[in-house]
């Protein structure tokens, strides 16, 4: 049974910090591309921040690029994301992906909130 459980979310004040954890089971980890999404309320949808099956490569959104920093350990089936200097904007429901593009299965974590306020 595959399984992406996200964690870590939270309430954090502005310029704080949140570390979010996404476990995976159920399937090869290592060749699957990892990345995390966000969506706040009344938005779409949208890439954070991305990371290759090995991890040697990392992809940003802009509005997060210098903040957030993703990682993944494989031996733990984990992909993590560090996320620094938190804005209110940054309030978000925060959803981990997983990605084979050459069985082309995509695996979605069922979310964790994140509210970056005062």
């Amino acid at each position: 049974q595959v399984q992406l459980v996200e964690s870590g979310g939270g309430l954090m004040q502005p310029g704080g910090s949140l570390r979010l954890s996404c476990a995976a089971s159920g399937f090869t980890f290592s060749t699957y591309a990892m990345t995390w999404y966000r969506q706040a309320p009344g938005k779409q949808r949208e890439l954070v921040a991305a990371i290759t099956s090995a991890g040697g490569s990392t992809n940003y959104a802009g509005s997060v690029k210098g903040r957030f920093t993703i990682s993944r350990d494989n031996a733990k089936n984990t992909v993590y994301l560090q996320m620094n200097s938190l804005k209110p904007e940054d309030t978000a429901v925060y959803y981990c992906n997983a990605h084979n593009y050459v069985l082309r299965y995509d695996y979605w974590g069922q979310g964790t909130q994140v509210t970056v306020s005062s």
